[in-house]
């Protein structure tokens, strides 16, 4: 009698830890890197000072991950959000430039295009908030205004 409730024991034991797998892990490691919020010179607001501010999204990852409708955005609320079917690379980057631009890859990084006419980050402080495509929080970045970029 003993032998068989140890036996059954030992089935409920296994079978919850099978129960308790997760079926596909979470990307754990897409985190925002930096953010540049002061772009150099004057803010004059020229697509070429708008591109030089801009937040890096990186996958410290050994795999690809998914991170189509995903959103980047600040505390006031401008939204940038990666473009369907758009996959971060196993340790690459996605470099968000707050101005124009037609979008290209290089070895280690993805730059994007957000299109706007003005600066996003306050120079002043701000923070930099990734969300996943369902609205949950993944990351954010908090700087105060202290020198022309953070790294988070």
């Amino acid at each position: 009698m003993r032998v068989r409730a140890l036996v059954v024991a030992c089935l409920v034991a296994a079978s919850s830890l099978l129960i308790a797998a997760p079926a596909q892990a979470e990307p754990a490691t897409i985190y925002i890197y930096k953010v540049y919020f002061d772009s150099p010179g004057s803010d004059t607001g020229s697509n070429f000072s708008l591109n030089a501010e801009y937040v890096v999204i990186r996958n410290g990852d050994g795999v690809a991950h998914s991170i189509s409708g995903w959103t980047v955005r600040d505390t006031a609320g401008h939204r940038y959000t990666f473009p369907d079917g758009f996959r971060l690379g196993a340790g690459k980057q996605a470099i968000i430039h707050t101005g124009d631009g037609t979008s290209y890859t290089t070895s280690a990084s993805t730059h994007l295009y957000w299109g706007r006419e003005w600066y996003v980050w306050n120079n002043t402080g701000d923070k930099v908030i990734l969300q996943r495509a369902d609205g949950s929080l993944k990351d954010t970045c908090s700087y105060s205004g202290a020198g022309s970029k953070k790294y988070c």
